[in-house]
Formats: structure tokens, sequence, C-alpha cells
């Protein structure tokens, strides 16, 4: 499976976007646009998702292996997370079950105080799970049913009036709309044509996403999902050269590399002595709170999470080579 190097830069962007919505002051309050800065970040996120994760079961549609490898990226520091808010909120059982098993986002919530954004990670596995199912029954074929639930769920949106939620079924069309970039892309692969498009195009298409992120844009909120897969797909054919230079420099990898943990960091840090007090007492704590968030997430990333990914890749091997001689009784 190529790399493509444009991508790291778009997840840095996203998760930079996130943080500078949830935590910095984006002109006056009355233009409301922090939650478009954040929506536009986490509808990024989910697009990359979505993109990889079909991606990967296009070229090895192994059900095990993908859900080895998803088990051992993402549920280690979540349940670590989420241990430590269990215990510093109190939290009882069911609330506790409810986040382990990755369905606090769905009615009644039980999202933790200082784990309220890891409504996120709820929405990114239940698809894991779908995506999972659907291979496991028909195949990578099955893959292709992906763009029709996209357009149900948005029509679904549109029809319930839920321009941002977090429930699943009114904001998993954004991870999906990144499975039918994946496809359009694998098609265009095995069928290249030369498509010229003008390296303006994924700018404007971010512009617009953002906008789609805003409350005052109304219905257009509702094309958000595709408005985003359109900016990172047009821009793995046509973006400006500095784009692409910057998009896949070194520091935007480390920020590729660290964004999950910057995601869970930035939340639960927020929620201690870091992010309270007054208006100006808060800014003024910016600095040490993005320093610790940054801190906790390189340590996170490359102390626990890397090795654990690592211990997910070689129980991955050593299952299949297990399973090859059975396979050939």
């Amino acid at each position: 499976m190529q790399r493509i190097a444009i991508l790291d830069g778009w997840r840095a962007l996203s998760i930079l976007m996130v943080l500078a919505g949830h935590l910095l002051p984006i002109g006056p309050r009355s233009w409301a646009m922090n939650v478009a800065v954040a929506g536009t970040g986490m509808a990024l996120f989910f697009t990359l998702s979505g993109f990889l994760i079909t991606q990967f079961m296009l070229h090895r549609p192994d059900v095990r292996a993908f859900l080895i490898r998803r088990l051992f990226r993402i549920v280690p520091l979540a349940w670590a997370a989420m241990a430590v808010l269990a215990i510093a909120t109190r939290a009882d059982l069911a609330t506790v079950l409810a986040n382990f098993l990755f369905v606090s986002n769905l009615p009644p919530t039980r999202l933790m105080h200082g784990g309220e954004h890891l409504w996120s990670l709820c929405v990114e596995v239940q698809f894991y799970a779908t995506v999972a199912l659907i291979v496991a029954v028909a195949g990578a074929r099955g893959l292709r049913v992906l763009p029709v639930l996209c357009v149900a769920v948005t029509i679904g949106r549109a029809v319930q009036g839920a321009m941002m939620s977090n429930y699943t079924w009114q904001r998993v069309d954004e991870i999906l709309a990144g499975a039918t970039l994946a496809l359009l892309h694998a098609h265009f692969l095995r069928r290249p044509r030369r498509v010229a498009l003008p390296a303006w195009l994924p700018l404007v298409l971010l512009a617009l996403t953002v906008a789609a992120a805003h409350g005052a844009t109304g219905a257009l909120n509702y094309l958000r999902p595709y408005l985003a897969a359109a900016a990172v797909g047009t821009s793995i054919v046509a973006a400006p050269g500095w784009m692409r230079a910057a998009f896949a420099s070194r520091p935007a990898r480390y920020v590729a590399d660290i964004s999950y943990a910057l995601y869970v960091f930035h939340g639960m840090l927020s929620a201690t002595w870091l992010g309270s007090g007054d208006t100006l007492v808060r800014y003024a704590k910016r600095p040490l709170l993005f320093a610790a968030t940054f801190a906790a997430a390189h340590l996170s990333t490359f102390r626990f999470e890397h090795p654990m990914i690592a211990l997910g890749k070689r129980l991955e091997r050593r299952g299949a080579v297990s399973a090859r001689p059975a396979a050939s009784r």
C-alpha cells in the first residue's frame, strides 16, 4: 500500500485545528469561529481515518489482521485515559463500561468529565466494527456499500436537522466520505487518467469546509463530509508546491505521528488546574497547557503507543504464520 506523503500534513492540520478551536480564542466570540475551526479539524480527521482504513481493507481484506492492528493502535491509550478519568471522577460502573466499550457517545451519553472529547473514539471504533463485519460477510467487494451508507446518513441528518452531532448515526458520514474517497482513489489507480485540476482547488475546498462547520451557513453543514473529502482528495493530485512541501515536511510528519495522543491529552489536561480559572487566568496558562499536552503526547506516542503497535504487528504475524499450516491441511 503506497504511502501518500501529503496526508501527513492533513492529519497535522486536523489536530492543530482541533487544538486551536478548543483552546485558543479565534476572533470575537460573536463570530463563533471556534466551533467551525474545531469542527473542520474533526471532519478532516474523520476523512483521513475513513480513507486509510478503507484503503487498508481494499489492499488486505484480512479481518483478523485489521482488528488486531486497530485494537493495539487505539485501545491501549484510550483505556489508560478512561481508567484515569474513571478514578478521578469516581464514575459509576455503567459509565465505566460504556466508555470502555466505546458506546458512551450514544444516548444516554455517559462521557466523563475530562473525556467529553472521547465521543469521537466511539464513532471511530463503531466504524471499525462495521467495516470488519462487512468484509467478513462480503469480502472487499462489500466495501462498495460504504458510499451508499454515507449518503443515507447525510440524508438522515438533514431530515433530523442534525448539522453537527456526536451521535454516530449523525456524524459517521464524515468517516464514510473518507471511505468513499479511498474507493475512488483505488478506481483511478487501476484506470489512470490525466486529471487537470487547478492547484488552488484544495485550498478553496478547505475554506468551504470551514464554512460548512459554522452554524450560520445552515444547510451547507450537511455537505461538510464531502467538502472535507474533496479537499483531501484533490490535494493528492493537485496542490500548490508550497503546500506539498509543508504537508510532507518533518514537522508535519511529527505532529501527525503524535496527533492521536495530542487529541486524547488536550481534553484531559484541560480539565485539570491547567485549564481552570476565569478567562484571563485560563489563557495565561495556555502555554503551560500546550507544553504539557505536547510533552505527554510525545512520551505516550514513542514510549507507550509505538511499542504497543509493534506488539500488535508481532501477534498478527505470529497468528498468520500459525494459521498457514492449518489452512493447507
